[in-house]
């Protein structure tokens, strides 16, 4: 049995503004399943700690309300530990973001305290009498951590997890000043970077191992298209990368028990998927048609995702025998064109600005194709839940998305294994090209079944993860006595 502490920013249940709590609140249930002592540390957030029941376990400084409450992540018999401080996490909202949709000015001095704190407790210096064996950290908000513990002996061994490596936590030398961390650190070899100060960078460069959500990125990173001026360390480090694929919830993503769905079905009840098709039609107030295919798009309103080469087909697809149905929020010039474009053409396009669970759920169930056309994609969910609701996913061939998503070119099709549409450039031409060969797929009737099926009959599940996971803690754990960090190979 391995003692693990995973270090996070967020985690579902408790709080979730994006993949990296659906991970969060996912591995440490699998790694717990294969019979290991996990626990979780994250900020004690308002809303996190109003979705639990946690109480007081040690309190660290009284007068600023800095203390360490204790109990379950909802759901689940992991162990949850939530630093709180009145000043730093007891804020309504977004974890990361103020109401005026820039970052927290104090985000380093908040993180950095989460890394301390997670040191002491990987060192068992506060008196909660446990020890781990691997500290596990992930994104930016940890990347200290493996810095923290580099001198420490006797130290666990360090994981760090890249989820999204175009956020890194860079700050002015005057923020790396401001948190009085060892001068030592100041270098090329340790956080500066390019003048200012990366979190992100401490873990990539202290870590004994580096994994990132999928092969595909781990491998894309190392280049200069996708490694966002971190390559040449990510090279350097190639030996200790490693890209692991993310699970779902295979519990929570099940077509044929999810609560959020009128009508249940499985791989052998396909036909029923048509009732909940019927019931996102009349959601979206769009005229119900089994016969027209229905497109959706579910996610954030950015670049990134592409939603600007499927604002630049409007005109396009607008003429096309298709519903399009997009949730999500973002940038503000994307959000107001796709109101634009719903109101022109109501029964054809409908928006919805936001996110909540029900809706992702019926879309995955009701939709015929799903869009992702993202310009990067570490790992990517959706495409994994469409593939489980029978929705077939349209993917640009990038990180995860490439790892998940088999195109339905003739060779897969004859095979039996094709499971989405793929497609190489980030064009709105190369994806009006992929969303028509969809549509004449959704036309052939037997081949979209058969498409269907293989992407319902799929594995997806956590537990393949989780056993990556762990060999690689084993070999974190082998490379401990060595030296972790650039500082100890330059």
């Amino acid at each position: 049995m391995k003692k693990i502490l995973f270090v996070t920013s967020e985690a579902y249940p408790l709080i979730k503004t994006g993949g990296l709590a659906d991970v969060s609140g996912s591995l440490p249930i699998a790694l717990r399943a294969l019979g290991h002592d996990v626990r979780i540390l994250m900020p004690g957030y308002e809303p996190a700690i109003a979705a639990g029941e946690f109480q007081t376990v040690k309190v660290l400084h009284k007068d600023k309300g800095i203390a360490i409450l204790e109990g379950l992540l909802p759901g689940s018999e992991v162990p949850v530990w939530l630093l709180t401080h009145d000043d730093y996490f007891a804020r309504p909202g977004n974890p990361y973001l103020a109401t005026d949709g820039q970052p927290w000015e104090d985000n380093p001095e908040r993180f950095a305290l989460l890394c301390h704190v997670a040191a002491e407790i990987a060192m068992d210096r506060l008196g909660l009498g446990w020890r781990p064996q691997v500290a596990h950290g992930n994104d930016w908000q940890s990347g200290l951590v493996p810095v923290l513990l580099g001198d420490e002996p006797g130290r666990p061994a360090t994981v760090f997890t890249i989820h999204n490596l175009a956020y890194q936590g860079v700050f002015p030398y005057a923020t790396f000043q401001k948190l009085r961390l060892p001068q030592r650190f100041w270098s090329a070899h340790a956080l500066e970077f390019y003048g200012q100060m990366s979190f992100i960078k401490g873990g990539l460069a202290f870590a004994d191992r580096i994994s990132t959500v999928s092969p595909t990125y781990a491998q894309e990173i190392q280049g200069g298209e996708f490694g966002c001026g971190l390559e040449g360390l990510l090279s350097h480090r190639r030996e200790r990368l490693s890209g692991i694929i993310n699970g779902i919830d295979a519990e929570a993503w099940n077509p044929a028990t999810d609560p959020f769905l009128p009508t249940h079905f499985d791989v052998a009840g396909l036909s029923k998927r048509a009732e909940n098709k019927a019931a996102l039609q009349q959601s979206f107030g769009l005229p119900p048609d089994p016969d027209i295919a229905v497109l959706a798009w579910v996610g954030r309103l950015v670049q990134q995702k592409g939603i600007d080469l499927v604002i630049d087909l409007l005109p396009k697809l607008a003429g096309l025998p298709l519903q399009l149905v997009v949730v999500g929020s973002g940038e503000d010039r994307y959000q107001r064109l796709l109101q634009r474009w719903a109101k022109l053409y109501p029964d054809k396009i409908s928006v919805k600005l936001g996110y909540d669970e029900s809706s992702a759920h019926l879309l995955e169930a009701g939709t015929d194709l799903f869009l992702m056309p993202s310009r990067f994609e570490p790992c990517g969910l959706n495409q994994m839940y469409s593939q489980r609701y029978g929705a077939v996913p349209v993917v640009r061939r990038v990180g995860g998305l490439a790892d998940t998503v088999v195109d339905a070119d003739p060779a897969h099709l004859a095979a039996g294994t094709a499971t989405g549409i793929v497609f190489d450039e980030p064009t709105p031409a190369a994806l009006l090209l992929a969303i028509q060969r969809g549509l004449a797929l959704f036309q052939d009737k037997a081949a979209w079944r058969r498409v269907q099926a293989a992407g319902m009959n799929k594995e997806f599940s956590w537990e393949a993860s989780a056993q990556r996971y762990l060999e690689l803690y084993e070999l974190a754990l082998q490379d401990r006595t060595q030296a972790g960090s650039l500082l100890g190979t330059a």
